[in-house]
């Protein structure tokens, strides 16, 4: 299992920001050619982004690409490159459907895609983007889709909350990883913190951020503590214990347990012991 509690997103163009991320405790990076990148960089942040997925330099961290449009000057030669230095995926900005995910395995052979939604045509049509074999990943885009929206992204971001809440279920339904969307001011760590809880509680998987400085608070946010731990093991055993009694109900701190109880179990379990893993 791979977790991918806290994903951060660097510009490629900045060759200082790429050596630091060798050391930050990211669980990914995305090496950023679109939004972080200024114009007359492109070509610079292309070569050196490859570059940074060939060296073998960041550990155990998972490397993605986020790739230009095919509707810029960029796109199409980013992903033939990106191609060809094999990242973990690649990062495809404003998925609007299945055909513009055709158009991009077309240029990108079998390499994994982290499809991000970040506007009204890829939230009404998440069923489709989750369900593409080739997509391992949904990333919301908030800041965009607040943007097309005409919402403020506010505190508790209420308007957002529905079409967040219709992504992960189309994530759900496909059985599909999906990401929360970056928290924009990097001084505010108690609120980031508070929207991060709101992003684990809603049932998102990680967060992506925009500054080192937000990393530990995501994975300590979306790592099980100690307490969650040995519930998910007295789950676990006691329904095992009462499956193999032949009892039907079984009861662990006073409350029943069902499969879907021992399921979760099983899941933080599974999680707490990749993130123990990876340290």
């Amino acid at each position: 299992m791979r977790v991918r509690r806290s994903v951060l997103y660097m510009p490629s163009s900045n060759a200082r920001a790429l050596e630091k991320a060798k050391t930050i405790p990211a669980d990914a990076v995305i090496l950023d050619l679109e939004d972080a990148v200024a114009p007359d960089a492109k070509e610079l942040a292309r070569t050196q982004a490859c570059a940074a997925v060939r060296s073998g330099e960041y550990g155990g961290r998972e490397l993605t690409i986020r790739c230009n449009g095919l509707d810029t000057p960029w796109g199409e030669a980013d992903l033939r490159a990106a191609a060809a230095a094999a990242p973990s995926a690649v990062v495809v900005p404003k998925v609007s459907g299945v055909e513009h995910l055709r158009a991009v395995t077309a240029l990108i052979g079998d390499i994994p895609i982290w499809a991000m939604v970040e506007t009204p045509a890829a939230v009404f049509d998440i069923r489709a983007i989750a369900g593409f074999d080739q997509v391992e990943v949904l990333v919301l885009g908030t800041n965009d889709l607040a943007k097309e929206l005409r919402a403020a992204l506010v505190p508790g971001r209420a308007a957002l909350v529905p079409h967040l809440a219709t992504a992960l279920l189309g994530a759900r339904e496909a059985g599909k990883v999906i990401l929360d969307g970056v928290y924009n001011d990097v001084r505010d760590l108690a609120g980031f913190e508070t929207e991060c809880r709101q992003g684990a509680e809603l049932g998102f998987d990680g967060k992506t951020l925009i500054h080192p400085s937000q990393v530990e608070v995501a994975n300590r946010m979306w790592a099980p503590n100690i307490a969650e731990v040995e519930h998910a093991r007295r789950v676990i055993e006691a329904f095992e214990q009462a499956t193999a009694g032949g009892q039907g109900v079984v009861t662990v701190d006073g409350r029943m347990v069902e499969n879907l109880h021992v399921d979760n179990a099983r899941r933080t379990l599974a999680t707490a012991e990749a993130i123990a893993a990876a340290t």
